[in-house]
């Protein structure tokens, strides 16, 4: 199989034109060419006038040895890569022993499911509800302001990736295509097929919850045991005469103790009760950068305009995203994140009284808003230094002072751009509608942001303004804030077992352990994660580190 790149077309084209493009790159005659199939399609819509397709394309040809020789020097025909993936190892027939993953996020999920695909049959606990019951929970909180600390945005069946855009791209180096085992299986568990070829695939919040379910039946099936509201308040550790320390299994809150030397710590970032948990016991953590912000809304229409133009509408483009950086002169940079195209401004809390925005958006994209993170960076070393917890207490008191800002009711602070940037609070609402629940607050956001990030959100409004027409608009409303972008600690790890670099049988994992960012980083660290601890319990040598790992 040959794979060629940089196949353009018209936005409009109709699909015989590939098999011609490709004959003609290629330079054969028709019955040379067995077979094709599209491997990714992007658009380049950097000129909004004149947008095309970029296909990378995967064909099958009589003589490849001959057509690879005469196109020696092109670099965009050459051998497709591998991308099968191949399990590591399998457990043996009588193996009893039964390996825990804390949490059932994106990366959490894989750990499980590729641990029991090779036959070992996890554990897996959850301190939430299964996702349908979490649902009500957090639909609890945006209709009627009742938080449930144990099931909300952040915590339950599907993690905090499941009450978001459902983006599944990421800018991870991948060299073993473990994305493609992620998005294999989302397939699998009923995602569309077009997340196998499109450039920046996603789902949605309804279809990630029907997919959870079918993942969860698959592990069932294969063995696995998971549980739900099941909260580790312990994990169980013996140190040795020469200080090695062992997992030795985990303690419930129910009081019940669950014996394994080999733990998965998948638990987002937002598990905080969980990492004083690990702290007090020991395990080594240390704090890392994260960013802060608010969310941002504008009109999805003008996204579209001031991205597509003429083609704004297009159904194969479907809604427009962007991204944007700002280096402002404090110092700081100021960026988007997670952008949401038709989407919704949610409430994120996982605390009583306190205040966390995020974005979803479901498979249509039809909302009539656009939102996005518009975050500042912050870090250890200028913001919070001297603890390696101190990036918690720094998220907890600017999101108790949203909390204060917004009335006291989870309600949010909200404020106009113009409004904003002018130094005064906000008293009307203008054309953009909030789409937050339960309700914003209108008021001076910088009542509830390091003054830093502040200066910086004032600098880059106008200069993304002037990247898309109309961003630094009067009536976009921003409502606060925005605090959980990353995990504030990073659980350190071995880079070739993967294992805590103080504590043998601990994996700290995904998200919540500084390692990942989104789902399909999150289900690849998973996918490793099963892999080390398969590996461990058989007696078998880690993998070969990779440096793109």
């Amino acid at each position: 199989m040959l794979r060629l790149t940089e196949v353009k077309l018209p936005l409009d084209h109709p699909e015989s034109d590939l098999k011609a493009a490709v004959l003609e790159r290629l330079g054969i005659d028709a019955e040379e060419l067995l077979s094709w199939r599209v491997f990714r399609r992007a658009y380049d819509a950097r000129k909004s006038t004149h947008i095309f397709f970029i296909y990378s394309l995967d064909v099958e040809v009589r003589d490849e040895a001959a057509l690879l020789q005469r196109h020696a020097g092109d670099r965009h025909i050459g051998p497709a890569p591998d991308t099968t993936y191949r399990f590591a190892t399998r457990a043996a027939a009588d193996e009893q022993r039964r390996p825990i993953v804390i949490g059932t996020g994106p990366c959490g999920l894989f750990a499980g499911l590729v641990l029991a695909q090779m036959g070992f049959k996890p554990i897996i606990l959850e301190r939430g509800k299964i996702v349908r019951e979490r649902t009500k929970d957090t639909w609890g909180l945006w209709r009627q302001g009742q938080l449930n600390p144990d099931s909300n945005v952040q915590f339950g069946e599907g993690g905090a990736g499941t009450f978001s855009d459902g983006k599944l791209y990421s800018q991870i180096k991948d060299p073993r295509h473990l994305g493609r085992k992620v998005l294999e299986e989302f397939v699998q568990a009923g995602a569309p097929e077009e997340i196998l070829f499109i450039s920046k695939p996603h789902i949605g919040t309804f279809r990630l919850v029907k997919m959870v379910e079918a993942m969860r039946a698959t592990m069932l099936a294969l063995g696995a045991e998971i549980r739900f509201e099941s909260r580790v308040d312990e994990v169980l550790i013996d140190t040795d005469a020469a200080g090695q320390r062992q997992v030795k299994g985990v303690r419930l809150a129910s009081g019940e103790t669950l014996h394994s030397e080999h733990v998965v710590l998948a638990v987002g970032h937002s598990a905080r009760d969980t990492f004083q948990m690990l702290y007090d016991q020991g395990v080594y953590m240390e704090a890392k950068p994260f960013s802060i912000g608010v969310r941002i809304e504008h009109p999805q229409t003008l996204i579209d305009k001031a991205r597509f133009g003429p083609f704004a509408g297009h159904p194969l483009l479907g809604a427009a995203d962007y991204k944007l950086v700002h280096h402002a002169r404090n110092g700081r940079t100021a960026y988007s994140f997670c952008m949401c195209p038709g989407g919704q401004v949610v409430a994120a809390t996982s605390e009583p009284g306190r205040v966390v925005t995020n974005g979803m958006s479901q498979y249509s994209r039809a909302e009539r808003n656009a939102n996005s993170g518009l975050v500042v960076d912050v870090s250890p070393e200028t913001d919070f230094p001297g603890h390696p917890l101190a990036g918690i207490e720094f998220q907890r008191h600017w999101e108790s002072q949203a909390f204060a800002a917004g009335g006291g009711t989870y309600q949010a602070p909200a404020q106009r751009v113009g409004d904003f940037l002018a130094g005064r609070p906000s008293t009307a609402l203008g054309s953009v509608q909030p789409s937050y629940q339960p309700g914003v607050h209108l008021t001076d956001l910088s009542l509830c942001l390091p003054d830093f990030v502040v200066q910086a959100i004032r600098e880059a409004l106008p200069a993304f303004g002037r990247q898309i027409r109309g961003y630094d608009m009067a009536d976009a409303l921003m409502t606060g804030v925005e605090t959980r972008t990353s995990s504030p600690v990073r659980i350190k790890r071995k880079p070739d077992d993967l294992q805590s670099i103080n504590t043998r049988g601990l994996y700290p994992a995904g998200e919540g352990a500084g390692y990942a960012g989104g789902i399909l980083s999150a289900g690849v660290d998973g996918i490793k994660m099963a892999e080390a601890v398969a590996l461990a319990m058989n007696g078998l040598p880690p993998l070969p580190a990779r440096k793109a790992d």
